[in-house]
């Protein structure tokens, strides 16, 4: 398995929906929490499952939250570029890839 890394910004990403969700609802963004870090194992162990979508990217759809995980299979290491919410600026990270 490749190990993973994820880029600063999609970090902060996660951490503000996580925040968002949590005052909401108690222990709603800890269920976000978990489910992407379900899904950062589903990648890991089979990142060429999911299917590609721009700038090479490839994409997990989260099943019980909007967003989408968008990752580059790299050789050594699975990158996530974006925890991306499915409705918002599509692709506003794609100067991430370009870098």
């Amino acid at each position: 398995m490749k190990h993973i890394i994820v880029h600063h910004e999609a970090e902060l990403e996660l951490w503000q929906a996580i925040d968002y969700y949590e005052s909401k609802c108690a222990g709603l963004g800890l269920d976000l929490e978990q489910e992407v870090r379900r899904a950062f194992i589903h990648i890991q162990k089979t990142p060429n499952r999911y299917p590609v979508k721009c700038y090479g990217t490839r994409w997990y759809l989260l099943q019980r939250f909007p967003y989408a995980i968008y990752y580059l299979e790299l050789q050594d290491v699975v990158w996530i570029v974006a925890i991306a919410h499915t409705s918002r600026k599509p692709y506003y990270w794609r100067k991430r890839v370009k870098k």
